[in-house]
Order: C-alpha cells, then sequence, then structure tokens
C-alpha cells in the first residue's frame, strides 16, 4: 500500500511537471490566427488589416502593430463578443485623447485589432503585432511582451486610387428617411495641417465607394471658405526657467468646407473618400447645370429647373421661374424696393420701416459659385438703424427646383419697435389662388382661396409652420417656404417676443411674415417693444418653385421635399491619426484645482497633468 501510494505521488507530480512545463512552453506565444486587409465600409470606413490574437491567457493588454516596419497610430482593440453591423457607421470609438487619458483595464483572451492601413492591390506587408499582458493598470517588470510576425498580401482584383495622393479622410452618409437620394448636396468642414496641402481646390477630390464591388467613383466636389490658423504653441520654459509642457496643446490648422453629390439608396449607409495631399494634382473641372451670370448683387442663377433674378440693389430674390413655365414668372414690383423676399426687417420709428431689401447696395457683399454650389451673401448696418446688423444668404444647387435662405438679424443695441419681422415673402397678388400651410393647432392641411379674401385680412398660424406655399390653380404654378431651423436667443437678456406668429395677408400683394413682434397689427398698434441688446433672430428656409399636382392635393410636391429636407442625410467625419498627435493628454485649467482622475483605476497620465 505504502509503494502504491508512492507511485501515485509521483505520477501526480510528474503530471503536474509537465502541465508546468506546457504553460511554461506556451505563455510567450501570441498567435496571429487570421490577418487580412479589407475595403471601406460604413462601419470601417478605411482601407485597413484585421488581425485576429490568440492569447496564451486572458489577461490586461496594450497592442500595437506595425506595417512594413512602420508603426500604425491608428489602432482599434476589440473583444472577440464586438459585433458590429459593417453596413452601418460604428457605435464605439477610442480616440487618441481617450487613450492619452486613461488605461483600458478590459480583460481580453481573443480580442481582434483594427489598423488604418493604406494598402494597394497585389503589394505585399509585413505585419507584426506586439502585446503587453499586465496583471494591473500600471506597467510592470513582469509584465510579458510577446509577439508575432505575418505577411499578408493586398487584394489584386481591386483598382486603388491614384497613391499621388497620399493622404484620405473618409465621410460616411447615412439615409434615414426612406428616400433614395440622387446628387444630394452634402456640406462637410474639414481640417488639415497646413503642410498636407498647397492647394485644397486644386488637390482635393472626392470618391464613391460602391460596397459590392469597392470600385471608386468621383463625384462632383468643390471647396470653398478655407481658413488658417498657423500659430503655433509656445513651448518655451516660464519665467522661472521651468517647462510649461512637454507636447503642444494645439497644432496650426486650416479648415475648408467641402460640398459634394452623393447618391445614398434609401435607408443606407455609403463611405465617400476625400483625397488629398498631392502637391502636383492638376484643376479639375466639373461639368453642371448650374450657372451664374452678371455682378453680385444683381445676380441671375439658373439650373435645369429654375430661373432666378436678385435684386440689383439688395440681392434679394426679385424674380424665379420655372424652366417648364417659363411663361409664368413670379415676382412682386409693386411697394418701394419690390423684391420677393423683404427681410429680416424693424420698424422703430422716429426711424423708417426698414428692411434688408431695402439695401442699395449693401455693405457687404459676397458671392461665389461652381459646379456643385452657387452662394451669394449680404449683411451690414439695416439702413438708418446702425444699432441692427443683419444678414441674407442664398445656396443654389444643381439640379433642384429650390434654394436655400438663412438669414440673421442681431441687435447691437436696445431698439424700441412697433415691428419685428422675419422669414417675409411678397407675390404680385393676381400671380396667386390659392395659399396652403400645414396647420399644426388643427393638425391638417388648410387650403385657402385668397381670391375673394378682403384686402388686409390676416389668416394666422403657428410660428414653427412647417411649410406654406402659394399656388394659381389656373398656370399651375406654386411658390413654397420649407421651414428648416427657427430661433431666438440673447445674451445679455432673453427674448422679449410679444405674441410671435405667421401669417398671410393680402392687398396688392400677397405675402406671408414672420411676427417676432408686431403690434403695428395688434389691437393697440403704437405701443413700442424693444428688441433687446444682444437678441438674435435667426432662421433657415428652402424656397421651391414647382408645378401643382392633379388632384386633391396640388400642394403634394412640397410635402415630400420637406420630408427629404427635414431628414437631411447623416454625416460621419473619420479621420487616420496622423503622427504628429501627441501620446499624452494636455489641459489648461483657468484655476488649479482637482481634475477629478486623481486616484482613478483607470488613470494613465495624471502625474502630467
Amino acid at each position: 500500500m505504502k509503494i502504491n501510494c508512492q507511485l501515485r505521488i509521483l505520477a501526480l507530480l510528474f503530471l503536474l511537471l509537465g502541465s508546468l512545463n506546457l504553460f511554461s512552453s506556451t505563455k510567450e506565444e501570441l498567435k496571429i490566427s487570421n490577418l487580412e486587409l479589407g475595403y471601406p465600409c460604413p462601419a470601417i470606413p478605411f482601407y485597413f488589416l484585421r488581425a485576429d490574437l490568440d492569447l496564451p491567457y486572458p489577461s490586461i493588454m496594450e497592442v500595437e502593430v506595425s506595417v512594413n516596419g512602420k508603426v500604425l497610430r491608428y489602432t482599434n482593440l476589440h473583444k472577440e463578443t464586438d459585433k458590429e453591423n459593417l453596413n452601418k457607421p460604428v457605435l464605439t470609438h477610442r480616440p487618441p485623447a481617450a487613450a492619452g487619458m486613461s488605461q483600458d483595464i478590459s480583460i481580453y483572451k481573443h480580442p481582434y485589432v483594427i489598423g488604418w492601413v493604406k494598402w494597394e492591390p497585389g503589394e505585399k506587408y509585413e505585419v507584426k503585432v506586439t502585446v503587453r499582458m499586465k496583471k494591473g493598470i500600471k506597467n510592470s517588470d513582469s509584465d510579458l511582451l510577446i509577439s508575432a510576425v505575418k505577411v499578408v498580401n493586398g487584394p489584386g482584383e481591386s483598382i486603388s486610387f491614384d497613391p499621388a495622393w497620399k493622404k484620405y479622410k473618409s465621410i460616411v452618409l447615412s439615409e434615414t428617411a426612406g428616400i433614395a437620394r440622387k446628387d444630394e448636396p452634402v456640406e462637410a468642414l474639414l481640417p488639415f495641417y497646413p503642410d498636407e496641402i498647397k492647394d485644397l481646390k486644386r488637390e482635393l477630390r472626392v470618391v464613391a465607394v460602391d460596397p459590392l464591388t469597392h470600385r471608386l467613383t468621383e463625384v462632383s466636389s468643390q471647396v470653398y471658405d478655407i481658413q488658417e490658423f498657423l500659430k503655433e504653441d509656445d513651448l518655451s520654459p516660464d519665467k522661472d526657467g521651468k517647462p510649461t509642457r512637454s507636447v503642444p496643446v494645439w497644432l496650426p490648422t486650416v479648415t475648408a468646407r467641402l460640398s459634394f453629390l452623393a447618391d445614398v439608396p434609401a435607408k443606407s449607409s455609403r463611405v465617400f473618400l476625400v483625397y488629398y495631399n498631392n502637391d502636383k494634382a492638376l484643376d479639375k473641372t466639373y461639368i453642371s447645370d448650374l450657372r451664374v451670370q452678371g455682378e453680385a448683387p444683381g445676380l441671375q442663377i439658373e439650373n435645369d429647373k429654375i430661373s432666378v433674378t436678385l435684386h440689383p440693389n439688395s440681392g434679394h430674390l426679385d424674380q424665379i421661374s420655372l424652366k417648364s413655365r417659363p411663361d409664368f414668372p413670379l415676382y412682386h414690383r409693386k411697394e418701394t424696393n419690390g423684391a420677393i423676399h423683404w427681410n429680416p426687417e424693424i420698424y422703430a420709428p422716429p426711424a423708417p420701416w426698414t428692411h434688408t431689401s431695402d439695401w442699395k447696395p449693401p455693405q457687404n457683399v459676397k458671392a461665389f459659385s461652381g459646379a456643385v454650389m452657387a452662394s451669394t451673401e449680404v449683411w451690414g448696418n439695416l439702413r438708418d438703424i446702425p444699432q441692427v446688423d443683419a444678414s441674407v444668404r442664398y445656396e443654389f444647387y444643381p439640379g433642384k427646383p429650390y434654394f436655400i435662405s438663412s438669414s440673421v438679424l442681431r441687435i447691437n443695441q436696445t431698439v424700441n419697435c412697433i415691428a419685428l419681422r422675419n422669414g417675409e415673402i411678397v407675390i404680385k397678388r393676381e400671380l396667386i389662388t390659392h395659399a396652403a400651410w400645414y396647420d399644426v393647432v388643427r393638425d391638417s392641411v388648410i387650403n385657402y382661396d385668397i381670391t375673394e379674401m378682403p384686402d388686409l385680412t390676416d389668416l394666422k398660424m403657428e410660428a414653427d409652420v412647417p411649410w406654406i406655399t402659394f399656388y394659381n390653380e389656373k398656370t399651375g404654378v406654386g411658390f413654397a417656404g420649407i421651414q428648416l431651423n427657427y430661433s431666438n436667443a440673447g445674451l445679455e437678456s432673453s427674448p422679449r417676443l410679444l405674441n410671435p406668429y405667421f401669417y398671410i395677408t393680402g392687398g396688392p400683394w400677397i405675402y406671408w411674415a414672420r411676427a417676432l413682434s408686431l403690434t403695428y397689427l395688434s389691437s393697440n398698434m403704437q405701443q413700442m417693444i424693444p428688441a433687446m441688446k444682444g437678441n438674435i433672430f435667426s432662421e433657415k428656409w428652402a424656397y421651391m418653385i414647382y408645378e401643382t399636382a392633379n388632384g386633391e392635393k396640388p400642394y403634394a410636391p412640397v410635402i415630400e421635399l420637406q420630408k427629404r429636407l427635414i431628414n437631411p442625410l447623416r454625416l460621419q467625419l473619420v479621420e487616420e491619426v496622423d503622427d504628429r498627435v501627441s501620446k499624452t493628454v494636455n489641459e489648461l485649467y483657468i484655476d488649479k484645482g482637482n481634475t477629478g482622475w486623481e486616484g482613478r483605476e483607470t488613470g494613465k497620465h495624471a502625474s502630467a497633468r
């Protein structure tokens, strides 16, 4: 019995030693179970590598990936349980600032890593993955450093964009309203480092990514509103010779607006790549039906759908017509300046009633045009009322029967007034037979015959009326306003609005307008209401001319366009992490005190803060 017991003990020791030897032989091994190069998709909207890893045992970990000897700055670490719908934008993201402030103390066993790699078809890439396996949040001498190397070839069946363009940014567009978008105008603000570009208007290209074939199709684009901030952060020591900070808080930056035309199927997401950094790029001319003639502010703008004339004095909408119905233009020309679009405006006697359409000319005029968008802006003081500034901006697009109008009224010094209005559209009375709008209170569309309406009888509606239209049932031509944004705010004091509403009234003309404070049309028409210093009134409309529909809803095209415009394509910008981005984070606090990160288990650079 004693011998058998000893033999059993010896056997158990052999088994234990064997397992220890097995553990020691495998614990330092990292396996790349799968390595692949992938194409941009909505969840990963860039050319990428994916490395599936097998760790020898579960652990907290840090990972570094290098490709052909260059360490990737843009890597995302995922658990094997992380499941993303690749056809939709990603939900989670850990930016460099997060990595610079806190550690990831999750436990991993079979993670995968996604890295931004600008791979080329048929090229060979040596990928090295290095993992630091840790027992706690802080690095220590007992951490295990393991690595693995694997080679992968770029898929050869696809043609990439010209490699002369060294960098790109990714834009994911998502359609949410169930409406297929064709040549939909899209605007994005993009930042760049100054040394990445020489001439953005010449260098930039936008391409659409086919989700099935991965082919790239260049789309019409336009760059404008370029702003430069070239000042560098001062890292010199303070007056006592002590370092101020080890890394810059900011870097010089160039920003620009980009507009392009996008096709996105209903209820789907698509990737568009914005290529840049090619100082040898040639000028690219895109052709569209958008044309601009004349001298600002009195421009003539047209596309294949509409023709628009702006007033030569004020730059405001003066006439608009449908290309399909050129014999029935819409205009006003009955009172004072005669424009269709009249305001923002204010009536602060003894100063005369003053509208932005009374400018002759505006103090400031700016206009530009291209294949994707034409824009005109006018701004300055209201005539005879220097205490009030205002602006009106129009944006026109190819192939669209509408344009976007944005206006702002800013009160620089308090002004007492009996009229404060915005959003006014005035048309010659004889050109219109009906008005229609969605009534929020009645939850129905009101369709009103204005031919028998007595002069100066008001039709009232809520200030946030979603859409409103005039049309002529005989000519079959209508004009509509679709309200996209309406905002009132104040700095020194909140806006003092007296019974704000929207309304229609008639005379030698028919017009709609927004009453912000309008005692002039109240029971006590001579009471003065202050427009307070620091108050700002802004709104944004789409103005559309259209052919009326047959049947009971002649205004049906307005409802269709409204659904499209109030549900714009959703935009997500994704950028590569540049090599110059610091791995630590500095924040400048106005007062000394706690940062909130003291003692937190995931803190990374608290000592440097």
